[in-house]
């Protein structure tokens, strides 16, 4: 099985893209995380959503579910205006590496450590 056959489109946005067109991406597509390319297309990093809405929200809020669940609309509009005129790179999170990259014709191949059953030679009892 190769990469291409387990591949499925996914929406993404560039660093240089507006910061609160990214967010309305996420929240639109319910997306779990934020695929981000560089200007080039290639890919800059793959950030988790709640990462990003943390960037959006008083960390108060994010240590106690009852609070986030009071936080109003005027503090998200206020968020929403703090990021208007930015860009997903001002937005993200500092990133510390490039995320991992397979080519469409890159087989698929399952870890033997990665089977439940196994176990490194040796070690068998």
């Amino acid at each position: 099985m190769s990469a291409r056959e387990l591949a499925e489109p996914y929406p993404f946005v560039s660093t240089d893209d507006d910061a609160t067109e990214a967010a309305r991406l996420l929240a639109e597509h319910r997306l779990p995380a934020l695929l981000v390319v560089d200007p080039d297309g290639q890919p800059y990093a793959i950030v988790p959503g709640s990462q990003l809405i943390g960037r959006l929200v008083p960390d108060y809020s994010l240590d106690d579910p009852l609070v986030a669940a009071t936080i109003s609309d005027r503090h998200l509009d206020e968020a929403l205006e703090q990021m208007v005129g930015r860009t997903v790179a001002d937005w993200l999170p500092r990133r510390r590496f490039r995320p991992p990259v397979v080519g469409p014709t890159q087989a698929f191949r399952r870890s033997p450590h990665s089977w439940p059953h196994a176990q490194p030679a040796g070690r068998r009892r």
